[in-house]
């Protein structure tokens, strides 16, 4: 099969699972934002967030890993895969045994002491998600999409379905007779951690799905192997924590940087995070072209046009991230119903993270070059450049500016990031970038979302009718300039 179209595929499959799947999850936002106040919101959020640093920390970086060294020609793929495994299970159990043993006094530390209980869970959710991640590498290094998909929509729906029923049906129905069956599941001490109790019990179902790929893990460990992995596989942790900070600090920390009182500080938090969910189509296509474009980009590594056909993926990549952000940019008063009134006064900062969106997926595209040259610790140091710059920008901008400032702390980092791994790769692993191309589409998407601004705020024009007639002059111009590219190429292959 032509190359792109076998990636476009995977990715289509991935999509229907991270992009889909995760739309639906994200329908629960209008059932929690009208639920809850953003004060409660802002609890899950910030839990959230301290579980995005964990999750990369409890995954080792072996994700990667075993990509690499499955399509080596020392190891078998069962031995990689049975090393990942073991691991990853000895790991998780120590940190739940340690956070079993501290979850009081942390739970203090976090100024949440009446619920220890939320640590305990968000504890076990994670290690039930890392121990998942081995066996869905599996399945996509073997391009078992399909199966991949039905898993993951299985754990959505049961996430999505258990906290409808809770958070929908018992909380109503305490409110209206504690005494009745559905109200007596509600726990008012609980409120908002009935999301994370959801959580945990779909996390435990995906493991009693993937238990046939653990099984098969259960074996075959190499210490040899084992070290090599770690020696691979480490700087991918440092990678992926300086991601997270560049991603989720801002949620973890607007808590402590804001300048007002706990209880505000954290309704901020939840208005913050709310309209953050409303850029969610940008992260879930990046997250599904990361599922299936990182072993691609490793499978296609020794093919004669190996480089070409990467600035071509870049390109059309960059189309559909632009065409994305003129989705929801040009749409963003009618997605702003998906949140509750209270929420609705953050909507500003919905474009700027868009486009921090699309920066974000253009380093994971460049950032193949220390991928394929094995120079992960390079990888590490643009990583944590970036990790720098967001540091210091949300503790300089996030006390003047609120979160408007954390929002373009995304931008600056990701724009900075961009740069700094296109320099590196130009040199490392060169690949023929048409950069005036992409940065073309980037100022002409930006152009298009400010011409609708301009016609709906100071013409008075219909926002709608102004958001289809430039999404269809958009599709218009791709259609005549890169589309007959393509198929051109296509013909070619």
């Amino acid at each position: 099969m032509n190359p792109l179209r076998r990636l476009a595929s995977q990715t289509a499959i991935y999509g229907v699972s991270s992009v889909l799947g995760r739309f639906l999850n994200y329908l629960l936002v209008p059932l929690l934002t009208y639920s809850f106040a953003p004060q409660s919101y802002g609890v899950v959020a910030e839990f959230y967030a301290y579980m995005g640093f964990l999750a990369v920390v409890l995954t080792f970086g072996l994700e990667t890993g075993y990509f690499r060294f499955r399509n080596s020609e020392t190891w078998a793929p069962e031995r990689v895969y049975g090393t990942v495994v073991q691991t990853l299970l000895v790991g998780n159990l120590l940190f739940l045994l340690a956070i079993f043993l501290v979850s009081e006094p942390l739970a203090a530390l976090l100024r949440h002491p009446e619920h220890p209980e939320y640590i305990w869970w968000c504890a076990a959710i994670l290690a039930a998600d890392a121990l998942g991640a081995a066996a869905f590498a599996r399945l996509r290094a073997e391009e078992r999409a399909m199966h991949f998909a039905v898993i993951k929509l299985l754990e959505i729906g049961a996430n999505i379905g258990l906290t409808v029923f809770f958070v929908g049906l018992c909380r109503p129905a305490f409110e209206q007779d504690p005494n009745s069956f559905l109200g007596a599941l509600w726990d008012p001490a609980i409120g908002v951690g009935y999301v994370f109790i959801a959580n945990l019990i779909a996390s435990l179902i995906k493991l009693g799905l993937l238990a046939p790929q653990l099984r098969d893990g259960l074996g075959g460990f190499q210490g040899e192997l084992f070290r090599s992995l770690i020696r691979y596989s480490a700087p991918m942790v440092v990678i992926g924590m300086a991601g997270i900070i560049n991603e989720m600090l801002d949620r973890a920390a607007l808590k402590y940087l804001l300048p007002y009182d706990d209880a505000t500080n954290l309704a901020q938090l939840g208005i913050y995070s709310a309209c953050y969910k409303l850029s969610i189509l940008m992260a879930l296509f990046i997250q599904a072209f990361r599922y299936a474009g990182e072993p691609f980009f490793f499978a296609y590594a020794r093919e004669h046009d190996a480089r070409t056909v990467y600035a071509l993926v870049l390109n059309w990549f960059v189309i559909c991230c632009v065409f994305l952000f003129l989705v929801v940019s040009l749409f963003l008063e009618l997605f702003g119903y998906f949140v509750g009134p209270e929420y609705r006064a953050g909507l500003d900062v919905v474009p700027i993270l868009l486009i921090a969106g699309m920066l974000l997926g253009i380093y994971v595209n460049l950032s193949i070059w220390y991928k394929l040259t094995d120079r992960t610790l390079l990888g590490a140091g643009v990583s944590l450049i970036g990790a720098a710059i967001t540091v210091v920008l949300l503790w300089w901008w996030v006390p003047i500016h609120g979160y408007v400032g954390a929002a373009w702390a995304h931008l600056v980092c990701y724009a900075s990031m961009v740069a700094l791994s296109y320099l590196l790769g130009r040199r490392y692993y060169p690949v023929p970038y048409e950069v005036g191309r992409v940065l073309g589409y980037l100022a002409f998407g930006i152009g298009l979302y400010l011409l609708g601004e301009w016609l709906t705020e100071t013409r008075g024009w219909s926002s709608v009718a102004v958001g289809a007639t430039i999404l269809a002059g958009f599709i218009a111009v791709v259609a005549a300039t890169d589309g007959r590219r393509l198929l051109r190429r296509t013909a070619r292959t």
